[in-house]
């Protein structure tokens, strides 16, 4: 009888979900992800505590004598979002800027650190050698940046909630429901995945220079960090979340090839 050895195909699927339960093990092991799920959770908190503290404060400019009167935030949901007619409101210069959307440049962190440390360690040339192929990793990485990226948010409004609690501010949402405000937040995460795709991108090319993919995510997602909230203001509705579900797939399809791409052409040193 003539022995014959028979290699069963590994399907795509059975790939990624290989490549998912390492990269998973390894972020939830990480202190890098509870460091920065930590910091969305404190910074809301003591920024909008710090802020209503100086609320009446005043600041004389020496060269002019001009006199500056701090105004601080009049509205919890000002770290989420501008209300309509909010524009008057205290603070509200400082929280356009430094609101919830703060947490797309923090998962920038998070993910170049990710990738550069696989290729730091020579783990992702031994593990193309042996366990996976380029397109999975590439998906594996957007996967995990995208879930550090919603929990970042979520984590963030639950500190905005605590920070207007503490200060004592108003929840009114000045018309608005709270249909709103979930439509608000899911398309927000819905979002994430075309940050993350570019962030991955950006550190894939970059490989175990983890200061230049940095860098360079977050010069990339300024560029479009304005238009968070503009795409996903407070006033939210499915239309917003099925526009931000049609961008995040468009976004990791493409820079995902792209990905691919560059894994495919360069050196994995």
């Amino acid at each position: 009888m003539e022995n014959t050895m028979k290699f069963e195909k590994v399907s795509f699927c059975k790939r990624v979900k290989s490549m998912l339960k390492v990269d998973l093990r390894r972020m939830f092991k990480s202190k890098l992800f509870y460091i920065l799920i930590a910091c969305a959770l404190v910074m809301p908190i003591l920024m909008t505590v710090m802020m209503s503290m100086m609320d009446g404060q005043e600041s004389v400019n020496q060269q002019t004598g001009e006199i500056t009167i701090m105004e601080g935030p009049e509205n919890a949901w000002q770290n989420i979002g501008t209300l309509p007619g909010g524009e008057a409101m205290g603070g509200n210069e400082v929280f356009m800027m430094c609101n919830i959307n703060m947490a797309f440049m923090g998962v920038a962190v998070f993910v170049c650190l990710f990738v550069s440390d696989d290729f730091r360690s020579g783990y992702s040339k031994n593990l193309f050698t042996v366990r996976t192929k380029r397109g999975e990793y590439v998906l594996s990485k957007i996967v995990c940046g995208f879930i550090t990226g919603a929990l970042m948010l979520i984590v963030y409004f639950v500190g905005s909630m605590l920070g207007g609690a503490i200060s004592g501010l108003s929840f009114d949402l000045h018309g608005l429901n709270a249909w709103n405000i979930v439509m608000c937040m899911l398309s927000k995460i819905l979002l994430m995945p075309v940050f993350v795709s570019i962030f991955t991108l950006i550190s894939i090319a970059a490989k175990q220079k983890a200061w230049l993919s940095i860098c360079g995510s977050l010069g990339g997602g300024m560029l479009l960090f304005m238009t968070v909230s503009l795409i996903t203001p407070l006033d939210s509705t499915p239309v917003n979340a099925i526009l931000c579900l049609a961008g995040g797939l468009l976004f990791a399809i493409g820079l995902g090839f792209f990905s691919r791409a560059v894994l495919r052409k360069t050196a994995l040193v």
